[in-house]
């Protein structure tokens, strides 16, 4: 392909997750050309960018996806990491980084932007010691790397947030590991997205590490305190005690807050160390602050309340794939061949319009619950709380509309044709993989609805499950279609009032 006298081509690794869907959308906002590469283009397709850039299909981890990825690329930005898809995140995204420089050297790219976390602290932990290790892999090729470290990333739908959040809303009283005393400097994601779009503008290559801050060094006890005030609440009781590890802090996040355990124990070992900018690797002699200044702490967390409230969350840290169990493959992949598929098949027809109806499927889950028997929904989802998987509590990014990618509970939509069809893959944990789908149609003046429960078993085992569960589907299924139509029917009776 031919770039000569057109803009420079920017590459966005990530651009499934919370940061890289948001980079994306900005620079494109900024009139830059930008290229991204995703395992999976299905996921990105509910993004309102998607059609403005060059998707490549691959695996970050393939040399051969990696150069088409970066042919003809000027920069690069390294938005990748494991921490929540293996145990072993580190020696991946070593491996990964390394792989990644050596396709960017063959590639001749300009410059590659990588944003990892400050590790200044000598008594760092695994996953920042990882953020660490990936820049210094980036850096053994001849491809200037200018890496961006952050500590706490305060924005609507990231995990630190919602970690926050819920901490916050639901303890007026709580018992705290001695870490939250720590100092800490968070920044908002608005000013991460200020310095990665101003790092396209370099008139020349960087090969620095450089340190990025919001205004304020403050406590993470501190964070609560200010969250629990700008959202009303009374002023929370922090005891501090010691017995409280990393480990058994990580479980009591994974079962308050919507943050998985395998998620919170990284984040939660971070803010053992003491994160703060170190003066002499600071970003402003490179890339000056943003004219209206950073966001402090208090302002940052209000714009994310302000944005959660009015469902403008873009993106959320549960955009990335969960693992559910080491046998499930990744949401998109085929089928196993030549393995069982078990189904539960449910059908109504009504002489409800197609559109009433597809509203209630599209607002299922979330606050707005399962139509029905959602006693046993919470039920399931604890269960899997128990075994580590996500249970109920990530909800919605959007209380009604749905793209494909969007965690939902439980399940990720996997597929969505307005008004036609929805598709949802299991994330749960469980012994085989599981699809829960609707489909709609209009036969001879009635619209049909349709719902099929769909399980590939895992052996013998697998099997085994779906028997035990079956009996409720009996509970579930029909009661939660009788209710869709329920429900849809009193919007038709509400919208023919209105008008």
């Amino acid at each position: 392909m031919n770039h000569e006298n057109r803009e420079p081509l920017y590459l966005v690794t990530g651009a499934s997750g919370y940061v890289g869907g948001r980079l994306v959308r900005d620079l494109l906002n900024d009139g830059k050309r930008v290229r991204v590469l995703v395992r999976d283009a299905k996921k990105i397709q509910g993004q309102s960018w998607a059609a403005f850039v060059d998707i490549v299909e691959g695996n970050a981890s393939n040399g051969a996806d990696l150069d088409r990825a970066l042919a003809g690329v000027h920069t690069a930005y390294y938005l990748l990491h494991s921490i929540n898809v293996a145990t072993d995140f580190g020696d991946i995204e070593s491996a990964m980084a390394l792989g990644f420089s050596q396709a960017a050297e063959r590639a001749k790219i300009t410059q590659i932007v990588y944003l990892g976390g400050i590790a200044n602290d000598e008594n760092r932990s695994r996953h920042l010691t990882s953020r660490m290790n990936t820049g210094a892999q980036l850096a053994t090729g001849s491809t200037p790397v200018l890496e961006l470290r952050a500590g706490i990333i305060i924005g609507s739908g990231s995990a630190s947030f919602e970690m926050l959040r819920h901490l916050t809303h639901r303890l007026p009283i709580m018992t705290t590991p001695k870490w939250v005393s720590n100092r800490t400097q968070p920044i908002a994601i608005r000013d991460v997205l200020y310095y990665l779009r101003a790092c396209a503008n370099l008139t020349k290559p960087v090969n620095e590490v450089r340190d990025i801050g919001g205004p304020e060094v403050v406590t993470y006890a501190k964070m609560m305190q200010s969250f629990a005030a700008i959202s009303g609440l009374r002023k929370r009781k922090i005891i501090q005690v010691p017995v409280l590890t990393p480990k058994l802090s990580s479980l009591w996040i994974g079962f308050v807050t919507p943050v998985p355990t395998s998620l919170a124990r990284p984040l939660v070992e971070s803010l053992i160390s003491e994160v703060v900018v170190d003066k002499a690797k600071s970003i402003d002699s490179l890339i000056p602050p943003p004219t209206e200044g950073l966001l402090t702490v208090a302002q940052a967390i209000e714009l994310a309340l302000n944005k959660t409230t009015q469902n403008q969350v873009n993106t959320r840290w549960s955009d990335a794939a969960f693992p559910t169990a080491p046998w499930q493959k990744a949401q998109g992949d085929p089928d196993w061949a030549g393995e069982l598929t078990l189904k539960d098949h449910r059908e109504i027809s009504t002489d409800v319009p197609l559109n009433f109806l597809w509203q209630q499927i599209e607002a299922i889950g979330g606050e707005h619950g399962w139509f029905g028997s959602d006693w046993l929904w919470y039920l399931r989802g604890l269960l899997d709380r128990f075994v580590g998987g996500v249970g109920l509590r990530r909800g919605r990014r959007d209380p009604r509309f749905l793209r494909i990618g969007d965690s939902l509970d439980f399940w990720r939509v996997e597929e969505l044709e307005k008004e036609k069809r929805l598709k949802l893959y299991a994330e749960m944990v469980l012994p085989g993989k599981a699809w829960l789908e609707f489909n709609l149609e209009v036969r001879d003046g009635k619209t049909y609805v349709s719902q099929d429960a769909l399980f590939a078993p895992r052996g013998l085992g697998g099997q085994l499950y779906w028997y035990i569960v079956s009996p409720f589907h009996f509970f579930i299924f029909p009661t939660m279609l009788r209710n869709i139509e329920k429900e849809a029917r009193k919007s038709q009776a509400t919208s023919h009032t209105l008008s």
